[in-house]
């Protein structure tokens, strides 16, 4: 008898384990690489039995601890013992550090997916409400006002939570995903990103690794001389042209040291822009911090600090201006210890290097620092392939259209390339290095300016190449449909909770108030004269004031307000006014006081909730009831005053007793239905749900309104 051939047992992919275990494809692979299985490369790479016990264990091991710190937690917060009632009335407030463990780690990731524990049963129509599984399904990193949208609650909410951890963030700027599964977890949402077509453009064969260059961050404090570290690198007066000296924006820089290269990103000095910089330290391999000799550890340090840590890169400490009288390097190294950073000589693991960015002191030993730790790294990427990067930044140019700043992090990108970037899409038609210059093609770790965008991308979205302009236009179109969809939910979720808080009795109503003057003493007129706008039921709130035009800060301030702005004798910038019309913000232009008084008067009596108002219509006599079969019992009447009208609410009422109110289901006379019947005439009435009407009653007809209150 011939024997059976064996059933080839299929060889089980990264892919697949990610499937089963709720992962995606990239954070299985990162793990295996975590836990010592180098030869992992990607999703179509082979998984052993072992590979695939160890993940399980890591697995269930973080799941302990995570359970383990939130038991903590409760005890810290004092809910141990409480119910779960009580539990839910303490506000939610973020924590700093427990922001940024949080998203330091993959969690969140990891239990996607996993068994939940089982629920004591509850009554039926509860039971379905809680086991529905919330998911919100996003394109990548998006501007907090798209995302508080798809969330349904208000912007400044968003805005007030990344606050409370040390995020200064605007509704039209971009935050990650690890952000945003936080905060939507808060609100009983799991966050999906819509990348399955990254995955399916991936290469299936392994693909040879390389070196590549590694990519620097520079952070720090304000005026700690971060730009001026960059300008003496790269020999250009990049500081002279911004304003202030303090760069307004991020950008990516290449220098070669010794043959070698080294890819900068100058992260924005300003405190308003603290969730670019979290971006920068999440696309980047090495952190340098800058922090001045004779300053010390400030404010922005330690976001700076944070904010690496979180994305778990190195941070390597540059000393900086020690050619000033004051400076006292020492004093910077001990307090750099309380934030763990404990230098090498002092038996640490952090390079710390004093340097002077002005005359160029200690800069090559910097750079000798760098290049040591991106050797420690073993910085590699693939050179073929389709690539792969992220936008650092993006922008209109005059004869480019939109543009943005591409780091290549894998594959060549070459001219020509259809792409995906977020929600839109294009063909590379021509790419600029930073000196302006074209460059045919760009390899991993080195920044370009890309043009043949189709609309303008957002910082922090993917970007990555795909076979043709078709694909790319379906793919970008696809994850515009489904931004709409949870677009349109959220939207209609904010607008029920509005709804809801105006029914709520006594509540207070406020219109935030953004004043710019041409001078203070008209500032402080009118500033006087609004704050004593304070009515029963509303009030005006002054968010902001100050002298001069409306600038962009100003709408944006507005739109997180949700409030309006008044220019008293002053203009709007062009900038201000496109702004204003995208974000929503109404902006009121004024020369005369009272002009604006009585205006903001007229708003204010707008916020309030409209006066419910009874009016009579006229009242019937019911002389006879006539029982209709499968119909009920029918009044015949005669109207005794005003009108009986088919649309009116009606009362019964019997003597001084008022037994029913409702509708009219039916108003005839003799056999003809009609819209009402005046004094004198008979008509026939159906009171819908009542039907023990008897002779004698009074069927009175009567309207309700809402009039707009007034403010005295």
């Amino acid at each position: 008898m011939k024997e059976k051939p064996k059933k080839e047992v299929k060889k089980k992919r990264v892919k697949d384990l990610a499937q089963q275990l709720g992962l995606s494809n990239r954070a299985l692979v990162d793990m295996l690489q975590q836990l010592g299985y180098t030869q992992v490369k990607s999703h179509s790479s082979t998984v052993t039995k072992e590979m695939e016990k160890a993940v399980r264990a890591e697995i269930s091991k973080a799941k302990k601890e995570h359970r383990q710190d939130f038991e903590r937690k409760k005890k810290i917060w004092g809910e141990e013992g409480k119910s779960k009632q009580e539990q839910r009335k303490r506000p939610r407030r973020f924590q700093q550090k427990e922001i940024k463990e949080r998203v330091s780690k993959t969690l969140s990731k990891m239990e996607r997916g996993q068994a939940k524990p089982k629920r004591k049963k509850k009554p039926k129509e509860v039971q379905i409400e809680e086991e529905e599984k919330k998911v919100l399904i996003i394109p990548g990193p998006m501007p907090v006002g798209e995302f508080a949208k798809m969330l349904g609650v208000e912007p400044v909410e968003i805005v007030e939570l990344l606050f409370r951890q040390g995020i200064m963030a605007t509704v039209n700027q971009t935050i990650d995903v690890d952000t945003m599964s936080i905060i939507a977890s808060e609100y009983g949402y799991e966050v999906e990103v819509k990348e399955e077509e990254v995955e399916e453009i991936e290469e299936e064969e392994e693909l040879e690794l390389r070196p590549r260059p590694p990519v620097v961050t520079v952070m720090g404090h304000v005026d700690h001389g971060k730009t001026t570290l960059l300008d003496y690198l790269r020999k250009t007066n990049v500081a002279a042209r911004e304003a202030g000296g303090i760069t307004q924006h991020i950008g990516a820089y290449q220098v070669e040291v010794d043959g070698e290269k080294i890819t900068f990103i100058d992260t924005p000095g300003h405190e308003a822009f603290t969730a670019l910089r979290a971006r920068g330290a999440q696309v980047t391999d090495i952190v340098v911090l800058v922090v001045a000799a004779n300053e010390g550890v400030k404010p922005q340090t330690v976001e700076a600090i944070n904010h690496a840590k979180a994305a778990r890169v190195p941070i390597i400490v540059a000393i900086n201006k020690i050619d000033l009288p004051e400076a006292d390097p020492e004093k910077v190294r001990r307090e750099l210890t309380k934030y763990e950073l404990i230098p090498e000589e002092w038996g640490g693991d952090t390079i710390m290097v004093e340097i002077s960015a002005k005359t160029g002191q200690g800069v090559p030993d910097l750079l000798d620092a760098i290049l040591l730790k991106a050797a420690e790294l073993d910085l590699k990427a693939p050179y073929e392939g389709k690539p792969r990067g992220v936008i650092l930044e993006s922008g209109l140019e005059k004869g480019r259209g939109p543009v943005g700043t591409v780091l290549v992090q894998k594959g060549t990108l070459k001219v020509g390339m259809p792409f995906v970037a977020g929600t839109t899409y294009g063909r590379v038609r021509a790419m600029y290095n930073e000196f302006n210059q074209r460059v045919k093609e760009a390899t991993p770790g080195m920044p370009v300016l890309v043009q043949g965008f189709e609309e303008l991308p957002h910082a922090g979205d993917i970007f990555y190449v795909v076979d043709s302009d078709s694909q790319a236009r379906e793919i970008a179109e696809e994850k515009k449909r489904i931004k709409k969809e949870q677009l349109i939910k959220g939207e209609s979720e904010i607008t029920i909770k509005r709804i809801q808080e105006k029914l709520k009795a006594g509540e207070l109503k406020e219109l935030p108030i953004i004043i710019k003057a041409d001078k203070q003493g008209s500032l402080e007129a009118i500033s006087d004269v609004l704050g004593k706008m304070v009515y029963e039921e509303v009030k005006v709130t002054i968010v902001h004031q100050g002298i001069g035009d409306v600038k962009e800060s100003d709408i944006l301030l507005a739109s997180a307000a949700e409030g309006i702005i008044i220019a008293f004798n002053v203009g709007v910038f062009p900038e201000a006014r496109r702004l204003a019309k995208a974000e929503g913000v109404m902006i009121k232009t004024y020369k005369v006081i009272y002009e604006l008084m009585d205006d903001v008067k007229n708003l204010l009596a707008s916020l309030l909730e409209p006066e419910t108002v009874e009016n009579v219509l006229g009242q019937a006599e019911v002389k006879k009831v006539f029982h209709v079969p499968k119909i009920g019992n029918v009044a015949g009447c005669i109207v005794l005053n005003g009108v009986i009208r088919r649309d009116a609410y009606i009362r019964v009422k019997r003597g001084e007793d008022v037994l029913y109110e409702g509708r009219i289901a039916s108003l005839k006379r003799f056999k003809d239905d009609v819209k009402e019947v005046q004094a004198g005439y008979e008509c026939g009435i159906k009171v819908e749900g009542f039907d023990k009407v008897k002779e004698g009653d009074i069927l009175e007809a009567f309207e309700i309104k809402k009039v707009q209150k007034k403010l005295e």
